[in-house]
């Protein structure tokens, strides 16, 4: 038996219980984990909320750590007794144990713990596959300007140091100055309070007037007009999230008189669609975070039984880079 993490229905964080489930044997392709810490995300909210609708009843959580306590057949890049850690489809990681595919757990290296690997799998390699593989026309070279929404977030504090560790000018956003500063202080060349300034103004002002060549956008709605106007020509709009919701319907035809822009919607599970690929973009996170050119900032922690708070804290835009989630 394992406690989990459920809603019968979508809602609010009132409609996730935790109940007891019975965890059996993995099967072909599967392992069995038992969980050490679990991760915090905004997918969980999309979810829960049915922004992101799945059918029910969902048991929630897309990253987690723990011990490999079983393997099914066909298994062989983990055995039992492996600290490992995951970002993964289906939803499930809030709970105490587990089963699950196996094709997105990889092997935790001894150096990272298991609440920073609880924390990093899905904020970092979703800065890994934007960074390195969400690329304007021509791609980014050290000196070049990009913008990032929510800098201060769990995504948004890895990118600002992954990306000076790049060489590259990472103007970011935040909704307060303690967050600017928090930005700042990890790698952010600029950091812009978006509640009191105009962005699009000031990253004009920075470039001086010819814009970023690209946007990474994970707030949406409230961000998104203003965001194509920071682009250069031929510039690259990354939507990746929809904190403040969705993005309402555009005309294609206003990209043209922006500077031929491009636009994209970008998510980690389709860069992790395969086990090669989601080793190679874990083993740059990890040599990342090993070699301290990251460092994974765990700013809040909540007990599974308090998981409502948590949902609300993180909706709230209370929180500052990862929080996990204990047990």
């Amino acid at each position: 038996m394992s406690l989990a993490v459920q809603i019968d229905q979508n809602g609010g964080p009132e409609v996730m219980k935790l109940v007891d489930v019975t965890v059996g044997e993995p099967g072909p392709g599967e392992i069995r984990i038992r969980h050490k810490a679990i991760g915090l995300n905004f997918i969980d909210v999309y979810q829960r909320g049915g922004l992101y609708p799945l059918p029910m009843p969902l048991k929630l959580g897309m990253e987690g750590s723990g011990v490999v306590e079983a393997v099914g057949e066909g298994v062989t890049h983990l055995k039992v007794g492996d600290r490992a850690a995951y970002a993964s489809q289906p939803p499930g990681s809030y709970c105490e144990v587990r089963v699950m595919p196996a094709k997105c757990v990889c092997k935790l290296p001894d150096a990272i713990s298991f609440e920073t690997g609880a924390a990093m799998m899905l904020k970092g390699l979703t800065a890994q596959y934007l960074l390195k593989r969400t690329l304007p026309q021509g791609g980014l070279k050290a000196g070049d300007f990009v913008l990032f929404h929510a800098a201060a977030g769990g995504v948004g504090l890895i990118a600002c140091q992954w990306a000076k560790a790049l060489g590259l000018r990472l103007i970011g956003t935040a909704g307060s100055d303690a967050k600017c500063a928090l930005a700042l202080a990890n790698g952010a060349e600029f950091c812009i309070n978006y509640s009191t300034q105009d962005f699009q103004a000031k990253v004009k002002e920075i470039t001086g007037g010819k814009g970023v060549k690209v946007v990474y956008d994970s707030v949406g709605k409230d961000t998104w007009d203003k965001s194509l106007d920071c682009l250069a020509p031929f510039g690259l709009m990354a939507s990746f999230g929809n904190a403040s919701g969705p993005v309402a319907p555009f005309a294609p035809g206003i990209l043209g008189p922006k500077g031929s822009i491009y636009v994209t919607r970008q998510t980690l599970f389709s860069h992790i669609t395969t086990r090669e690929n989601t080793q190679a973009m874990a083993d740059d996170l990890f040599e990342a975070v090993t070699s301290g050119k990251v460092k994974i900032h765990i700013e809040q922690t909540f007990p599974l039984a308090q998981i409502q708070d948590a949902h609300i804290a993180l909706e709230a835009r209370k929180t500052t880079g990862c929080t996990i989630i204990t047990l």
